[in-house]
Parts: C-alpha cells; structure tokens; sequence
C-alpha cells in the first residue's frame, strides 16, 4: 500500500483532467459532425493520459536531479524528493509508461495511419524532452508553448483526426482555450517557484521575463480562451449553446485576483482551481458544440 500510494503521487491526478479534456473537445466536434466512433475515442483518451503520467515521471526525476526539487519545495510532494521511489524505479516507469502509449497508439496509428504515427511519435518525446535530455524544454522557456502546442492542438486535432479522418480549421479553433487553459495551470506553477526555478537554473518565462510578464500572460490566454465561442458562433453558424463556457467567467475573475494577490505555498490552492478551471471551461465547450 505504501509502494501504490508513493505511485499514486507520482503520477500526479490532479494533472490527469489536462489529458482528457483535449480529448473529450475533439471527440464532441466529431459527434457534432456525425463522424464519432468510440473506440478511437478511447484509445485516444489512454494513450493521452499514458502520455502525461509518463511525463510527469520524468518531471519528477529530472526536476530532482537537476536540482529544482529540494527540501525547501513549497509545491505539492514529489515522489523521488521525498525519498518515497528509487531513481532506478522511476526510470524503468518513465520507459514501461511511454512504452504503454506507444502500444495503445498502435491502434490509433491503424485508424489514422502516418499523422497519427507523426503525432504519437512528437507527443511521447515532446513529453520526455519536457525536462530530460541535453535540451530540456522547461529549462529554456519552451515549456508554455509545448503546453499549448501539445496539449492543445495535437490532442484535440488528433482526436478529432481519428474519428473524421481529416484536419479541420474548426478542430484548430476549438483546441486554442484548451491548450490556453492547460498552460495556464502551468504559468501558475512557474509563478509559484520561480525563486526555486531561478536558482536551479530552471529559465521559465517567469525567471526570464518576471512576474508582471507572467500575471498578463495568464490574463491573456484567459481571454483569448472566452473570445474562442464567440468566434465559432459568427464564423461557423453554431447555435447559442456554444456560449455555455461564459457560466464560467465569475471563477475566473476570482482566479485573477488570487493570482494578482497571492504568492507562494498559497498559490497552490491557486494551481488546483486553475485545473478544476480548465476542466470546467472544456466539458462545457464540449457539450456547446455537441448541442
């Protein structure tokens, strides 16, 4: 119970909502269109979930030995920091996790055929490439855009790719708030660590351009995510249902204002409402576009 309780952490599940939603955004656009199929959907929804467990595995490794985990982490517990798994143990669960994906994706890339292949491909080393390797994404100021790139537009199109066979500008526009949203979560963690981060040499946004760039970073991307159903409404004739995600905008002013207001251990409570944020925002863009 002890071993399951130290993986259960690793794997972070109040990460895992970030892994669905894209999924769930894309397969509903595809309901819309008469062009769902369940299976696909499925293994979509695994193989992303395999895919930011594996990633965060590799975070939880990688963070500690290149020193931006310590004693003096005022985030959520990480496995290794806290001494719970071997360094031996999380690398052979980074391998057996990507690994998973890559099978599952087998499946996908049957459906889909050489994009599918392409995106799987990208995704699991895009997730590994986050903080390992000679070219550690987090450690250059890369994260934010692979967060949105990849969590965004890879897994609401490539959802939406498995179950239409195609490429749509309309899966593009309904992937930008979930990317947008999921980075998000991101910009807080940053802004919560960013002495820690400075002083690992871990050069995030907020390390590289400051505070101030970070609060209006994640204003931004809150905006550009509520301009996204107005959009589809005007430009692709989708009924009002699609405004759904407005019940929304109160839990977001208050997410702004903890952000303006608050800093450090406090910001983690920030963090977790940030996700519960874009979970909320993506299952009600989902059922607008469904209805």
């Amino acid at each position: 119970m002890k071993n399951a309780r130290a993986w259960l952490l690793a794997s972070r599940p109040k990460t895992l909502p970030a892994a669905f939603v894209p999924v769930v955004v894309g397969a509903s656009l595809a309901y819309a269109e008469g062009a769902f199929d369940l299976l696909p959907t499925l293994a979509a929804a695994v193989c992303a979930v395999l895919i930011q467990i594996g990633t965060n595995f590799t975070n939880d490794l990688y963070d500690k030995l290149r020193g931006a985990d310590a004693e003096d982490r005022i985030g959520p517990s990480r496995a290794m920091n806290d001494g719970l798994v071997s360094e031996r143990a999380m690398r052979i669960a980074v391998g057996v996790t990507f690994g998973a994906a890559f099978l599952v994706g087998g499946y996908l890339i049957y459906i889909g055929g050489l994009p599918i292949f392409a995106i799987g491909v990208a995704s699991i080393l895009a997730g590994a490439a986050y903080t390992a390797g000679p070219f550690p994404l987090a450690y250059r100021g890369l994260g934010d855009l692979f967060v949105l790139l990849f969590f965004g537009f890879v897994g609401t199109m490539g959802t939406y790719y498995v179950n239409a066979l195609e490429f749509s500008a309309l899966s593009a526009l309904a992937a930008a708030p979930v990317g947008a949203l999921v980075t998000n979560i991101l910009v807080v963690n940053n802004y919560r660590d960013v002495e820690q981060d400075r002083r690992a040499g871990k050069n995030t946004l907020v390390v590289l351009w400051g505070k101030k760039f970070a609060r209006f970073e994640y204003v931004g991307l809150l905006g550009a995510s509520f301009l996204v159903p107005l959009i589809m409404f005007f430009a692709y004739d989708i009924s009002a249902w699609i405004f759904l995600p407005y019940l929304t905008l109160p839990f977001a002013y208050k997410l702004v204002t903890s952000l303006f207001t608050l800093s450090g251990a406090p910001l983690n409570r920030t963090l977790e409402l940030t996700a519960k944020f874009s979970l909320a925002f993506g299952a009600l863009l989902s059922i607008g576009i469904a209805l």
